[in-house]
């Protein structure tokens, strides 16, 4: 992607949140207080002069300029294309003409020593022979001496050894030859998926893949006829490679939040040992340090590209349970008190409460299939909710391209989401200009 299509989509960004801030009627001085950033810094996002590494401030500056839910959709498309098109610019200005050297390959093995440079033992029947002719007596009538019984005994051991030694080397490197293949038909399945028997080959579901962790992967599952593989030559000509691995690109915020205050959190601690509250963007580390769970309910936004021009379908999105108990009986922590409303963007819901969740799709929003490609991302919201369970879950996104199809696993950086009721806990908020935790005031 060259120089002028990286600033087109920057250009882009910039024209869709110009326009909101006009709307809101704020200057960019009230709106970097109410953000937390420079006036300057705002500016320069408005103008197409940076695009931020993060999608959180300009998040946090549409809900704010009130946008409705169709336009925080489309900013944060046009700033997934702006910032893949400032990356491809990067790599384009610290790449080198001629490309990367190809790296040496470590698994060739060194050739075999020559027959005539291999060492001869001393104790060899060529060598016996010469040392029994040189302790010949030099008279020809004096009888030829007897064999030494002891010198036999050295003759044979040694033979022995050297047959030990030369049998473990070839089983050594037949077990070498035998781990390496092992390494590499491994290898190859992690980027294959798992291999089909016969009769599950003949069913059109896809085979699931592994797990995603802190940067989510899959494997997909190549289909084709049972008599030709996907590098074999056709016509003489080697066949170029099959593409392997996820076609598409995963990002994962598994605490998005309907409004800066309205998340809650769980956490086995009494107010003095919490922290204050973090802002959106900084959730995951809160969370991490103070061990918290989602209260209530957890809404994780996941934002998939495709990462060339072939067409992904994504056919649905499931939910998938690990271990469901008893609400955990912690404390309630909100994340803020008399902020004011936000926009709601609910794509999809999941009741966790129900024997099998499904991801139902919220009024007004078509359900699955979707298409996705390098320029047309698409972010799917699920709120994901429970009154009375503990629950661990994950999603899984059934996708297709071409004749490969597979799974990819969606959860928090490997581990299993985690979300629990909070009915009848000790709830505790931290209103705005306040220096600590106090008690929880309804309504």
């Amino acid at each position: 992607m060259g120089t002028a299509d990286s600033t087109g989509e920057a250009e882009r960004l910039a024209a869709l949140l110009s326009t909101l801030k006009e709307r809101s009627g704020l200057s960019y001085g009230a709106l970097g207080k109410r953000l937390h950033l420079s006036a300057s810094t705002l500016h320069r996002y408005c103008n197409g002069d940076a695009v931020p590494a993060d999608f959180a401030p300009l998040n946090r500056f549409a809900r704010l300029c009130r946008a409705t839910p169709e336009e925080l959709v489309e900013v944060h498309r046009r700033w997934i294309l702006a910032d893949a098109a400032r990356e491809q610019r990067g790599k384009g200005a610290g790449g080198t003409a001629g490309g990367a050297a190809p790296a040496a390959d470590p698994g060739t093995p060194a050739d075999p020593p020559d027959a005539d440079d291999t060492p001869k033992s001393p104790d060899t029947p060529e060598t016996q022979e010469t040392q029994e002719t040189q302790e010949t007596p030099d008279s020809p009538s004096a009888p030829r001496p007897r064999p030494r019984p002891r010198r036999r005994l050295i003759l044979a051991a040694t033979a022995g050894v050297i047959a030990v030694a030369a049998t473990a080397a070839l089983l050594v490197g037949r077990l070498v030859d035998d781990g390496a293949g092992a390494g590499a038909g491994q290898a190859a399945g992690a980027a294959r998926g798992p291999v089909a028997s016969p009769e599950a080959a003949e069913s059109p579901s896809p085979s699931p893949s592994g797990s995603a962790s802190g940067k989510p992967s899959a494997s997909p599952s190549p289909s084709g006829t049972p008599g030709a593989s996907p590098g074999s030559p056709a016509d003489g000509k080697p066949a170029a490679p099959a593409p392997t691995g996820v076609p598409f690109h995963a990002s994962v915020r598994a605490h998005a939040w309907e409004n800066q205050c309205s998340q809650r959190y769980l956490v086995d601690r009494e107010p003095d040992a919490v922290r204050p509250p973090p802002v959106e963007q900084d959730a995951p580390a809160w969370v991490a340090a103070m061990g918290a769970v989602s209260a209530d309910e957890q809404v994780v936004e996941v934002t998939l590209q495709g990462k060339g021009s072939e067409t992904v379908v994504l056919q649905a999105l499931h939910v998938r349970v690990v271990r469901t108990g008893e609400p955990l009986p912690w404390t309630d922590y909100g994340t803020g008190v008399g902020c004011g409303g936000g926009v709601a963007l609910r794509t999809f819901d999941v009741d966790l409460d129900q024997g099998s969740p499904a991801a139902r799709a919220a009024e007004g929003q078509r359900p699955f299939p979707y298409k996705i490609s390098e320029s047309d991302p698409e972010m799917f919201r699920v709120t994901a909710h429970t009154g009375g369970r503990d629950v661990s879950w994950y999603l899984e996104v059934e996708w297709s391209s071409g004749e490969r199809q597979g799974v990819f696993r969606v959860d928090d950086r490997g581990r299993p989401f985690r979300t629990s009721a909070s009915a009848g806990r000790p709830a505790y908020d931290y209103p705005p200009g306040a220096s600590e935790w106090s008690e929880h005031q309804p309504g």
